[in-house]
């Protein structure tokens, strides 16, 4: 293997820590009432000392818990997308403040959580779902704030834009693969480094053939085995789509080749992913399935927070198994792939598409198999997209709102066919 001394800086690099900052931190928080906002926030109350909440950001749906956060946190603003939830998100807001206390700044629409990511801050948590966390990633790294990246769709559908604005060590990953790499890199050279190795839960359907799973419930697929998550990325990780974004993640984060990004499946989610370097070691990072300690990395890195998440007992037996992926029956890890390498806005039309059929199925107007078939035929029909050199936001919005409309009207077609 060659020296990958001369390839581009990667996104994010333990050696290189955008604008390291000593004391306590100010921190914008995007997507507070999700899961990783929620834990987030558990974090910083129980370290005020280094970190300090300015802003948070919601998309509308909780705005009691959204209000509570606020008055937990003395924040100075909030905003939410939802326009329509701003009487009730201030009726909340006096509801927990009490008469005489002044009231955050509220803001409203779509762009509110982007106007936020710009906003003054050491660091923005990006726990938004879905590619509408790009706009923000992108005002965060225009604005020069370290990113905590945990909003991995805007990476992946807008990987050339962010990597055009993002300056070396700008971004600090938050998912929980993406998290250990980010350590177990920290032990080597960039050009030592020999593959990347994620790992995988298998979710719900590990074991399971494809005639198998063409019968699974809505039920069954949202009853991960180890994680608890919003319903889209957990039927992301039944279907494996969830790895495969982590897939084109990796790459776009550091610069590894596919070929040299490996999927493992690994059913008791303690090895969160790992590192092999040229000289055979492979190092691993391992934790309990919790998402404390990559939240803590991506709001404190370079210096560790104590006690962020639960450390192993190791008095305690334990086994670790390591699976190789069933490529037949979860054929969405190599799809992956190909719209990666592909690249402009082939990530956009395979993410798009992908949410809308996951969305089909959980309504019950898709069977589990029709998801990837789905998916695969929207990137077949989109073909080979213009080098990712050009791309634009644009560009962007364009491929998705033809990819959500094309696997709505193959979705149609599918359910029209199973009915006839």
């Amino acid at each position: 293997m060659g020296s990958m001394s001369d390839s581009p800086a990667p996104l994010a690099d333990p050696h290189l820590v955008f604008d390291a900052a000593e004391g306590r931190r100010d921190l914008v928080i995007l997507g507070s009432t999700g899961s990783i906002g929620t834990q987030a926030i558990d974090l910083v109350l129980r370290n005020p000392g280094r970190f300090r909440v300015t802003a948070l950001s919601a998309a509308g749906g909780r705005v009691r818990l959204l209000a509570e956060q606020a008055r937990q946190l003395r924040v100075r603003t909030v905003a939410v997308a939802d326009e329509g939830k701003v009487p009730a998100l201030r009726e909340a807001l006096r509801e927990v403040f009490g008469a005489g206390e002044p009231l955050p700044e509220i803001l409203a629409g779509p762009d509110a959580a982007t106007d936020l990511a710009a906003s003054d801050c050491h660091t923005v948590l990006n726990g938004i779902t879905g590619s509408i966390g790009l706009a923000p990633t992108l005002a965060a790294l225009k604005a020069g704030r370290t990113l905590a990246l945990a909003n991995k769709e805007s990476l992946i559908v807008g990987g050339p834009l962010v990597k055009a604005l993002a300056a070396p060590g700008q971004i600090i990953p938050v998912d929980s693969e993406h998290a250990a790499l980010f350590q177990a890199l920290a032990a080597g050279k960039r050009a030592d480094v020999r593959k990347l190795v994620v790992t995988a839960s298998g979710g719900p359907f590990r074991g399971r053939t494809r005639s198998e799973l063409a019968d699974v419930t809505r039920e069954q697929a949202l009853a991960h085995p180890t994680w608890a998550m919003g319903p889209v990325i957990t039927v992301n990780s039944a279907t494996l789509v969830n790895k495969g974004l982590e897939v084109i993640e990796a790459h776009l984060l550091y610069d590894i080749p596919f070929d040299r990004i490996d999927v493992v499946v690994h059913p008791q989610s303690y090895v969160h992913s790992m590192v092999e370097f040229t000289d055979g070691s492979t190092l691993a990072q391992a934790t309990p399935p919790d998402m404390g300690g990559p939240i803590a990395i991506g709001l404190g890195w370079p210096e560790r927070v104590p006690d962020a998440a639960p450390a192993f007992d190791w008095t305690k037996a334990s086994s670790w198994e390591f699976f190789p992926l069933d490529t037949e029956a979860f054929p969405s890890v190599g799809l992956a792939r190909h719209v990666g390498a592909l690249g402009g806005t082939a990530p956009a039309v395979f993410n798009a598409a992908n949410e809308q059929c996951v969305d089909a199925f959980l309504a019950g107007r898709l069977p589990f198999n029709g998801i990837m078939d789905t998916v695969t035929a929207v990137v077949a029909e989109h073909g080979t997209p213009a080098t990712g050199t050009s791309l634009t936001v644009a560009d962007v919005l364009e491929a998705e709102t033809w990819a959500r409309s094309r696997a709505r009207e193959l979705s149609a077609e599918a359910t029209a066919e199973a009915h006839a």
